[in-house]
């Protein structure tokens, strides 16, 4: 015990005046540690510094401590960029793929349908065109439209498989074979078959199925598809036309955002053609009738004074019919009071049509509420079938083309 005292006793007076270290001051521990976060910020400010000055002039504690954090942080950015690099829109689940696609425009939809062939299946779906069909043409595309299309559809298979039919044979092919020599036949089949091969792979690996709705979309947007509807105030408003709806065959023009219109031909006259339609003119035909044919009224039992209605019309038995706009008018015997007006139970009915003068030919006319067929002269035309307006939407439509003036 006495020896282990001595010794240490010794250790400590040689310790303590041979090696005379001064304790260092309060504001060194101070500076060293603001060294330590100076030359931390000095490095992110200069990064090709970080690896030399901050390693070099931080204490070898700080510098373990800071080792570990460089060590782990560039760990997480190693795996980060590792879910970047791996990471890919084809590894999310088919329902959050499908939520990203069904907030895509149409634009967006035709570029990722072109990065593979599984995204591009997924873009052409009919479920995801639907919606973009129903917000942009729906509107204007009605029942006529939607069997046109089908009908070109149907046209254009039948000619697909006369023209070249299964593997470019044909009955067109099959009836030149019979004509040809049977060796220029043969040579000529032979590259035939190789061109409807190639041409059949690159459209059924560049275009959509025909019958799908991205097809019919494309064709209207580029104006390849004629699909019927109604134009109104057509010929650019002409006085003749004023608060009327006419069918027509329309093609959109995607550089003016405009419709060209082809109206039936009235007559001898040749169809008349109209550019620069605007979408606000356009409308889906309300009802299947066709403009030669008269329409079926099944609401004149329900016709009372002040209801919107609009009434074919026609020039004379040769034009087709136009759709009109009116309303139901008071009996001469009426005064027009509510609390005492029985039009409603009479078999007349009279139509205004208020856009007239008070006097003109055009401003009324009446109709048999039970045996209305089509009626009228060569003199003032002919009145046909009539719609009564229900829905408020209808309504306003005819009523924000009302002239300006009072026609005569």
């Amino acid at each position: 015990m006495l020896l282990i005292f001595v010794t240490c006793f010794s250790f400590i007076l040689f310790f303590r005046y041979s090696l005379p270290i001064k304790p260092l001051p309060p504001w060194a521990s101070e500076m060293r540690l603001l060294s330590f976060y100076f030359w931390k910020d000095f490095s992110i400010l200069f990064p090709f510094a970080k690896n030399t000055l901050f390693n070099v002039l931080s204490p070898k504690k700080v510098n373990n401590t800071s080792s570990t954090l460089s060590f782990s942080t560039s760990k997480k950015n190693q795996s980060m960029m590792m879910i970047e690099e791996g990471m890919s829109v084809l590894d999310l689940p088919n329902l959050a793929l499908e939520c990203i696609l069904e907030r895509l425009e149409p634009a967006g939809l035709c570029n990722m349908a072109c990065v593979c062939t599984y995204l591009k299946d997924m873009c052409l779906s009919d479920h995801l065109w639907e919606n973009h069909m129903k917000k942009r043409w729906g509107r204007i595309i009605g029942h006529a439209a939607v069997k046109q299309w089908h009908l070109q559809i149907a046209t254009k298979k039948e000619s697909n498989y006369f023209l070249s039919g299964h593997k470019g044979r044909g009955l067109l092919m099959g009836y030149l074979c019979k004509l040809w020599p049977p060796v220029m036949f043969i040579r000529h089949a032979s590259y035939a078959d190789d061109d409807v091969d190639d041409a059949n792979k690159m459209e059924s690996s560049s275009q959509p199925p025909v019958d799908s709705i991205v097809s019919c979309y494309r064709a209207l947007e580029t104006g390849k598809f004629w699909f019927p509807a109604q134009v109104f105030n057509r010929e650019n408003g002409h006085v003749g036309f004023m608060l009327s709806c006419y069918d027509a065959d329309l093609s959109y023009d995607s550089h003016t955002d405009t419709f060209q219109a082809r109206y039936p031909p009235h007559g001898r006259r040749a169809a008349a053609i109209e550019i620069g339609v605007s979408w606000d003119r356009l409308r889906a035909p309300p009802v299947e009738t066709s403009p030669h044919d008269l329409h079926v009224s099944d609401c004149l039992n329900d016709l009372r004074p002040k209801d919107h209605i609009e009434i074919q019309w026609r020039r004379n038995k040769q034009f087709p019919y136009g759709w009109w706009y009116g309303v139901v008018g008071h009996l001469e015997a009426c005064d027009g009071n509510i609390s005492y007006c029985h039009c409603h139970e009479s078999d007349t009915v009279v139509l205004e049509f208020n856009q007239y003068t008070p006097g003109s030919r055009w401003r009324h006319t009446m109709i048999n509420r039970k045996f209305h067929r089509e009626e009228g002269n060569e003199a003032d035309g002919f009145y046909g079938g009539i719609r009564k307006l229900y829905h408020k939407d209808e309504i306003s439509m005819w009523q924000q083309f009302w002239p300006a003036e009072i026609l005569e």
